[in-house]
């Protein structure tokens, strides 16, 4: 049977989602953004639909939500939020981290320390999206490593959905010169992975993410306060 629709419709739609994407990932379209899709057409050089479709799919990862009389914008960061998404990620992402260290290998160890000197590289130059680029690479090689793609799908989706809080802690930590709880707790998970140490790799991972929520909780009652 042959086939009669067309491809390229769709795989336009696919460039202008992950061009939008990308653009809320890296802070170029932060929280609160209004998405305007006549707007957003002229800029990425399509013409509605594709946009509108676009927009749909954000609105189903959770990157956009609709308010009233504004219509698409980016999600608005929230403490509620914040706290419910961090809690998932603790119980998915101690877990990946003690099945990762239980079968990791020297070759992948090596894999995350070149990940981590790349994080520290972009620390030094207080680039908060190739920090975070470097970050979660180096993480990923960890969790696959434990045998479970459906676990680190699910954690992937989740570092995406909350992309905008780590700019936040990220962001904030560099401009406050308290860059260390950026790092340390990657290179002791670094070191518990070497030791194939599953207990010390999930207990650093929730330290980590701990530590990361309070730090964001913080900075975002800051930033409100300010506005």
């Amino acid at each position: 049977m042959p086939i009669t629709r067309r491809a390229e419709p769709a795989l336009l739609t696919d460039q202008v989602y992950e061009t939008i994407h990308e653009a809320i990932l890296n802070g170029d379209l932060p929280a609160g953004s209004r998405l305007t899709v006549r707007e957003l057409a002229e800029q990425v050089g399509t013409s509605p639909m594709p946009v509108r479709e676009a927009i749909r799919r954000l609105e189903e990862a959770g990157m956009v939500e609709r308010q009233p009389h504004r219509g698409a914008v980016v999600k608005s960061l929230t403490l509620e939020e914040l706290l419910h998404v961090y809690d998932i990620r603790r119980l998915l992402e101690v877990e990946a981290a003690r099945l990762g260290a239980q079968r990791i290998t020297a070759e992948d160890c090596d894999r995350m320390q070149a990940e981590y000197d790349l994080m520290r590289k972009a620390i030094a130059e207080h680039r908060a999206v190739p920090l975070l680029d470097h970050d979660e690479a180096m993480l990923e090689i960890l969790y696959r490593a434990g045998g479970n793609p459906v676990l680190v799908q699910m954690i992937r989706s989740l570092w995406q959905q909350c992309r905008a809080y780590k700019m936040v802690g990220a962001q904030g930590s560099l401009e406050r010169q308290e860059d260390d709880v950026l790092w340390r707790y990657q290179a002791d998970l670094i070191a518990a992975a070497r030791e194939r140490d599953p207990i010390a790799a999930a207990s650093v991972n929730d330290a980590s993410l701990l530590n990361a929520t309070d730090r964001i909780r913080k900075l975002l009652a800051l930033q409100r306060a300010g506005d």
